[in-house]
């Protein structure tokens, strides 16, 4: 099993910058690749970035057009996404994702074999 688990989300203004962070825990070596997803209400969930713990990114340039970024710190086990400019739009709960498989298409939701409990991000205008 591996646990995941979410920090550094709040209200934020538009036009301000955050940064989360993914912990993850437990059978690590299980976690290939960390994913991060958002979902507003209403809306289905929405695949932004995901790395591998070998540093290779995959960022969903459509959705946040060069505002985000992701890194990971193997030493903590951790992964951040950092954000820049955010707009109400940005409103949602991130979610961190961790999948056993290494390769193959990392913006599949399903595909992921655990999930963080999310934190909510609000962006006031």
């Amino acid at each position: 099993q591996v646990q995941l688990v979410e920090s550094g989300g709040g209200l934020v203004q538009a036009g301000g910058s955050l940064r989360l962070s993914c912990a993850a825990s437990g059978r690590t070596s299980g976690s290939a690749v960390i994913g991060w997803f958002r979902q507003a209400p209403g809306r289905e969930r929405q695949f932004l970035a995901a790395i591998t713990w070998q540093g290779d990114q995959t960022i969903n340039t459509h959705s946040v057009k060069g505002r985000f970024t992701i890194s990971r710190d193997n030493a903590k086990n951790t992964v951040y996404i950092h954000f820049d400019s955010l707009t109400p739009e940005d409103t949602a709960v991130y979610y961190c994702a961790a999948r056993r498989r290494g390769s193959g298409n990392f913006a599949i939701a399903t595909d992921y074999d655990y999930w963080g409990r999310g934190t909510q991000v609000t962006v006031s205008s």
